[in-house]
């Protein structure tokens, strides 16, 4: 009888282990923002200040939605963030501060690639799509995806650097596009008869972050601490600036 309570006892922890809870920053685009997951359930999503920026809101708002949804830091199994591409200063800050809590908090960390992100906020019948976000100086990031068998979306190679002009004249009509990238003044450029993803899905979103980061998480997935690091695909202007002078 002992040994038949105790095995219901150990089935009720294990199922109870089930939930996960997680943090999910996303910092590489504006506005960002923090989200939390528990399993599936969006807890909630926040946006950061604009005025602000990531340097001095982000630690203050995961403070202060952790205890409106009554969680402590230790309660996370994960914590995930945008690895890039994207802003320099953004994912430097948004990756070392999941990394920080992570290891303060003793959860797995797992980094999601900005443009995965945005390719997964698009419509479901959608099957080739091309992702686009701003690189400044007149130049986009940009990835190809494809639906595979499972329907989730496949990269065709890493992101790449590519100048507007280039990019607008290798456009093949109809085909899909997304990101922030398609904002002004490339927004007056299209050609007609190209297909575009609502703007409302062209900024990737924390929870969006989170929702990948769950379905990756429960395939086994994770990140080695110490090895996570922003993926910024290139030099920062100060680099090139410094190199050229050499």
């Amino acid at each position: 009888m002992c040994s038949v309570t105790s095995a219901l006892k150990l089935n009720v922890v294990c199922e109870e282990r089930k939930i996960v809870r997680i943090l999910a920053l996303e910092t590489s685009c504006k506005p960002g923002g923090i989200a939390l997951l528990e399993d599936a359930t969006l807890v909630c999503e926040v946006e950061l200040p604009e005025e602000t920026g990531p340097g001095r809101s982000l630690a203050p708002l995961i403070d202060a939605r952790l205890r409106a949804a009554d969680w402590a830091a230790a309660d996370l199994d994960l914590v995930t963030c945008t690895i890039g591409p994207g802003s320099f200063t953004g994912l430097r800050i948004g990756v070392t501060t999941a990394k920080t809590l992570a290891y303060a908090a003793g959860s797995q960390i797992l980094g999601i690639p900005t443009l995965d992100v945005v390719a997964e906020q698009a419509p479901d019948a959608i099957t080739t799509l091309t992702t686009v976000i701003d690189a400044q100086r007149g130049e986009l990031f940009s990835a190809r995806y494809d639906r595979g068998t499972d329907q989730r979306w496949q990269a065709a190679g890493e992101p790449q650097i590519v100048d507007q002009a280039v990019w607008l004249s290798q456009l093949s009509v109809p085909s899909w596009v997304s990101g922030s990238g398609l904002r002004r003044p490339l927004a007056g450029e299209l050609p007609a008869g190209l297909q575009v993803v609502a703007a409302t899905q062209w900024e990737p979103r924390a929870a969006t972050v989170a929702k990948i980061a769950l379905r990756r998480y429960q395939a086994g997935q994770r990140d080695d601490f110490w090895q996570l690091t922003p993926r910024y695909y290139r030099k920062s202007a100060a680099e090139e600036k410094w190199e050229s002078q050499q």
